[in-house]
């Protein structure tokens, strides 16, 4: 499926490469690694090579062999750039002593730095940096991109990533990277559609003081291609909506149960409020509707898992997961990927760990990596704009886990299209949503 492509853990590489002639890999895999040194930096004559015992290394000192030949010289000290080959895919825990001394050195060198198939450090199955680890400017990856490279924090030391072609065949792997052609997976409106039919989202939120992040969920729900976008808010809030959202409708949040029998799915939790009157109604629209919900923000304080009787999509940023595993923000932010897919196993539902990376997970299922948007979307209420896009593509009926996935791509997408690429406020994402799901 070209809308999610395969991400390889090392065991899953180790099953690709099973019954191939391993030097004729090799070899293709340091002819790759010698000709993007020399295409990226076609000035530098001086080559440090730092490889081990391994087939990382094997494959560095074929790539420096190359290098020979074509001229550049293999050096100890004030190299032009360096080649990272010391560890590759095999690193489990954190490298030694010895390994570690001369991760600083490259780090220390001042000069560009190639990694040879995962910088040395990341743990190319995780993402999982256990100690030190190579900051390299461009990792040359082979047959197909690692786990490491696309979750954090691997991919901050990978730096640009390219695929080397060593003559493998593609395989299905647990973990897959989402791309742009999701977007193709979400249901248009078709000439029978109404504005119901469309997508009838129902947005929870908005208390006195937060009235934007409800804001923001309603009119990404609407930009999403969503027909009807009901808010249920405090009645204070209510005026304020009538001047942030024209095309929403409006209702107190006393009459919530009272409206939501002709949505098709809801969007809890954006400026909600954490009071005890609160997180009652939470848990009651959680336990009671039948209806797919996105659970965000202020819904997700303090809940624990139950039967729900319909999908229910958390998503959380790595704080908020911290406090529904109880741990600590520092130690999701260095496991995420076994955190989300505790968090997905522990609550039985789908369970969207926000960031560059972007990870979606499903009880029982792989991850769907989604890394396609700029460093721009790290700001405030974006979070929210990921509620209403994944709350209108849950109502157009898309299974939950690829929903989830698919608006991932689209709020991300939209940092490429909105207009503002520095200063970019929330509300320019929503404003290019439109255009993100027309590619």
């Amino acid at each position: 499926m070209a809308e999610l492509e395969p991400v390889y853990t090392a065991e899953e590489m180790r099953a690709a490469e099973a019954g191939h002639d391993v030097d004729a890999l090799m070899q293709r895999a340091g002819a790759a690694v010698a000709e993007e040194l020399m295409r990226r930096w076609p000035d530098a004559r001086r080559i440090a090579l730092h490889a081990g015992g391994g087939a990382n290394g094997g494959d560095g000192r074929i790539a420096s062999q190359i290098l020979r030949a074509q001229g550049r010289e293999i050096v100890d000290d004030r190299p032009d750039a360096v080649i990272d080959a010391l560890l590759g895919t095999g690193l489990r825990g954190s490298p030694r002593e010895e390994t570690s001394r001369l991760i600083g050195e490259i780090n220390g060198a001042g000069v560009p730095v190639l990694a040879v198939d995962i910088p040395s450090g990341v743990n190319a199955s995780t993402g999982e940096v256990a100690g030190a680890a190579v900051r390299a400017h461009v990792t040359v990856t082979m047959h197909g991109p690692k786990v490491g490279l696309a979750v954090a924090p691997g991919r901050f030391y990978a730096g640009e990533v390219e695929v080397a072609d060593i003559g493998l065949e593609p395989r299905e792997t647990e973990h897959r990277l989402v791309t742009d052609e999701i977007l193709a997976e979400v249901p248009r409106r078709s000439p029978r559609d109404n504005k119901y039919t469309a997508g009838h989202v129902l947005v929870v939120g908005g208390s006195r003081g937060m009235t934007g992040a409800a804001a923001l969920a309603s009119r990404a729900a609407l930009r999403a291609d969503a027909g009807y976008v009901t808010i249920a808010a405090p009645a204070e809030s209510l005026p304020v909506f009538e001047t942030l959202v024209l095309e929403a409708v409006k209702r107190p949040l006393e009459d919530v149960f009272e409206v939501v029998g002709r949505a098709r799915a809801l969007a809890v939790g954006p400026g909600l409020g954490r009071d005890e009157e609160s997180r009652a109604l939470v848990l009651r629209l959680l336990a009671e509707v039948e209806l797919p919900a996105v659970v965000d923000a202020d819904a997700l304080f303090e809940l624990e898992p139950a039967e729900w009787p319909a999908p229910r999509v958390l998503t959380p940023h790595e704080g908020e997961l911290a406090r529904l595993l109880g741990r600590e923000s520092t130690d999701i932010a260095a496991h995420r990927l076994a955190a989300v897919r505790e968090a997905a196993e522990r609550f039985g539902c789908v369970v969207v760990l926000k960031g560059e990376d972007s990870l979606v997970a499903a009880p029982g299922r792989g991850v769907l990596i989604a890394a396609l948007g700029l460093p721009s979307l790290s700001t405030a209420g974006t979070g929210d704009v990921l509620t209403g896009v994944t709350a209108a593509f849950l109502a157009k009926g898309m299974e939950p886990q690829r929903a989830a996935a698919a608006a991932c791509a689209a709020q991300q997408l939209a940092s490429h299209e909105a207009w503002q690429r520095y200063g970019l406020v929330a509300s320019d994402v929503v404003e290019a949503l439109p255009s993100a799901l027309a590619r």
